[in-house]
């Protein structure tokens, strides 16, 4: 069975003694890198998955074995004591496994789904078959400051119905790609690199919905590649708006000619500017300084003019 993402039951909201599971679908990460503290003092009870520390033997930038992966999340979303399924990290590997995600336990037990950066891909997969509760960032505030944690707070465990209200800043380079204009629609995306892995296989429909783009790491060979595969094959040619979030660590290699000057900025104007509708640059989300974290799937409204970007709560 497949629904819509408008069909899709938001998960309750986090409460005191709520059970939570961290899991690493991803990339390996050390026993003493996941933070807990913000969690705790939410009154959740706190638990680990199976594998969560492991590294695979052979291809050791995964967290063990794809099964084994797989098995964890699977698990998780199995138990309907579960309310939360928190990402230890991204990286690289969850690609290896979004199509195994077991999407009738999923739509059966509604619970979040934290993370960001890599776990991109799980969120789309779960969308592209209708079910909501992806939160695009982290809990932890010990690597990534209070504004972070309180983002997370917020879009994880407000009771009444809320907009979480985005702010464009000049401090984010990408503001410079602003327009004007105002979007309305289902934002839906977040790390550029998992949604162009996930093309024609599982993406959701991204018709009249708002796109959400950042990324680490990349060149700007890379960001236009990926752009205009995604524009030229259809996928995002309909879309309403696109906020754009950090760009982190990204830009040019080393051109020993000396030919090369453009930047990030230019390619992401070029491809993104050819779209038509408004785009609002300067979010912090993402990999940079105090990313917030904010719903994925909700409905939102992008005001380039404001510099705002509103979304519904993805919690009830």
């Amino acid at each position: 069975m497949t629904t819509t993402i408008q069909d899709a039951i938001l998960p309750a909201r986090l409460k005191p003694g709520d059970r939570v599971r961290f899991v690493s679908p991803a990339s390996p990460v050390s026993k003493d890198g996941i933070g807990t503290k913000v969690l705790e003092d939410l009154g959740l009870v706190v638990e680990y998955g199976k594998h969560v520390y492991d590294v695979d033997d052979t291809i050791d930038y995964l967290a063990g074995k794809d099964e084994d992966r797989l098995a964890d999340i699977n698990e998780a979303l199995r138990d309907p004591g579960i309310k939360a399924i928190i990402a230890t990290r991204g990286g690289k590997g969850a690609y290896r496994i979004a199509d195994g995600l077991d999407l009738e336990a999923a739509r059966n037990h509604p619970k979040l789904l934290i993370g960001f950066s890599e776990i991109t891909i799980l969120h789309m997969a779960l969308l592209k078959h209708g079910v909501a509760g992806g939160i695009h960032g982290a809990p932890w505030g010990e690597s990534f400051g209070k504004e972070t944690a309180a983002s997370f707070v917020k879009a994880a465990t407000t009771a009444d119905p809320i907009t979480i209200t985005i702010h464009s800043t000049k401090n984010e380079h990408t503001h410079a790609l602003t327009t004007r204009g105002r979007a309305e629609g289902v934002l839906i995306g977040g790390n550029q690199d998992s949604i162009a892995t996930a093309a024609g296989w599982a993406l959701p429909n991204f018709d009249k919905a708002i796109l959400l783009i950042e990324a680490i790491n990349m060149r700007i060979g890379h960001i236009d590649r990926q752009l205009t595969m995604l524009i030229n094959s259809g996928i995002i040619r309909n879309v309403a708006g696109i906020a754009v979030g950090q760009y982190t660590e990204c830009g040019n290699a080393t051109d020993p000619s000396g030919i090369t000057t453009c930047t990030e900025i230019d390619i992401l104007r070029d491809r993104l500017g050819q779209l038509g509708v408004p785009i609002l640059g300067g979010l912090p989300i993402g990999h940079g300084k105090n990313p917030i974290a904010l719903p994925i799937g909700t409905k939102a409204v992008l005001d380039a003019d404001a510099g705002t970007l509103r979304v519904t709560a993805g919690v009830r």
